[in-house]
């Protein structure tokens, strides 16, 4: 049997794989049950119930003005000022009109797939590239802290062999998953909008666009197992991988936020990760510095900064190699005791 296949059965086997995937599962199908109860299929007659109801406020709001016309009209006879409760002209000028009370502040929320499902692949990504950090650092982690990576090593003497070929063990495993999960996870939301939601302008090419955006949340996975594998292995131990994320997250969502903010940096979000992860998914991320408008009177353009999803694969994939490189030279240079 070759490693290669020894591998992917010791991952499928292991008691966290199973517990994470169904943990994984569960999550997912929660958020697709409160997308399906929350959604609701707006029929003429919920349309026209919504038209009621705004007809409705809109005759309370014309009652209420006359009302309050014919009690300043009163103040104003008993010679009481008006002006500042009332208003110039008793609110004369104030007047509803119907186009203050849009009916579609009354309809219920209605799923859109075309507008929408990019925002549900960016979640499925979030979550399954968790998945993957967890996966790919405890597998190699674990090998580490229990002695199984130099046992292997006395059979299979080749160092690099043996972690790329775990490593491809873990990326191979997570392909799979999201592949799965991901058909699934469209097929869901697509019933969500064909039952309770709309469909409406579903082409060819918004399919072409989910598809794209499919590609880099798996490029996005597995760059997460595969940096959180790199990790593991440099520190031999899943929590070297569990620490440097956590430190991550807080350098760069607090600490380089707080640094920025108060050393007045322009565009200081430009430093931080997850304005690169949002325009991985957005194609493009604007940041906005509204200090650059300083008038105390007429209008300004803010300066905005765009970040592409060009500038995140390079952000990224630079990390990811680093981090893979700096793994397998020090598996090949350390002493393995």
């Amino acid at each position: 049997m070759s490693l290669y296949v020894t591998e992917l059965r010791r991952l499928a086997k292991r008691r966290l794989t199973r517990v994470m995937l169904v943990l994984l599962v569960l999550g997912l199908a929660g958020i697709v049950t409160a997308f399906t109860f929350s959604s609701h299929k707006l029929s003429p007659a919920v349309i026209a119930q919504a038209q009621a109801e705004s007809d409705a406020n809109f005759r309370d709001a014309v009652r209420e003005w006359e009302r309050s016309i014919a009690e300043c009209d009163a103040a104003k006879a008993r010679g009481e000022q008006t002006d500042e409760r009332y208003g110039p002209n008793c609110g004369r000028d104030w007047k509803p009109t119907a186009e203050m009370f849009d009916p579609k502040w009354n309809l219920p929320y209605q799923f859109d797939f075309r507008a929408e499902f990019g925002n549900f692949i960016a979640i499925f990504a979030g979550a399954v590239a968790l998945f993957g950090f967890l996966i790919g650092a405890s597998f190699v982690g674990a090998e580490w802290s229990t002695g199984g990576m130099m046992n292997l090593l006395l059979w299979r003497p080749k160092r690099l062999t043996v972690l790329g070929t775990k490593l491809a063990a873990v990326l191979t495993t997570l392909t799979g998953v999201t592949v799965v999960l991901g058909a699934l996870w469209t097929l869901a939301f697509w019933l969500i909008a064909t039952f309770r939601g709309t469909t409406e302008k579903v082409t060819s090419g918004v399919w072409q666009s989910a598809g794209i955006s499919g590609l880099r949340a798996l490029a996005m996975i597995l760059a997460a197992g595969a940096v959180a594998f790199a990790l593991a292995s440099l520190g031999r131990h899943t929590a070297m991988a569990l620490g440097v994320a956590v430190g991550a997250g807080v350098i760069s969502e607090i600490g380089i936020r707080i640094a920025t903010t108060i050393a007045e940096v322009r565009f200081g979000d430009r430093w931080v990760l997850s304005t690169y992860a949002l325009a991985w998914f957005q194609k493009q991320w604007a940041l906005v510095d509204y200090r650059s408008c300083e008038l105390v009177q007429g209008e300004c353009t803010p300066k905005e900064l765009l970040v592409t999803w060009q500038d995140s694969a390079l952000v990224f994939g630079i990390g990811t190699a680093v981090v893979m490189v700096a793994a397998f030279w020090m598996m090949r240079r350390r002493d393995i005791t």
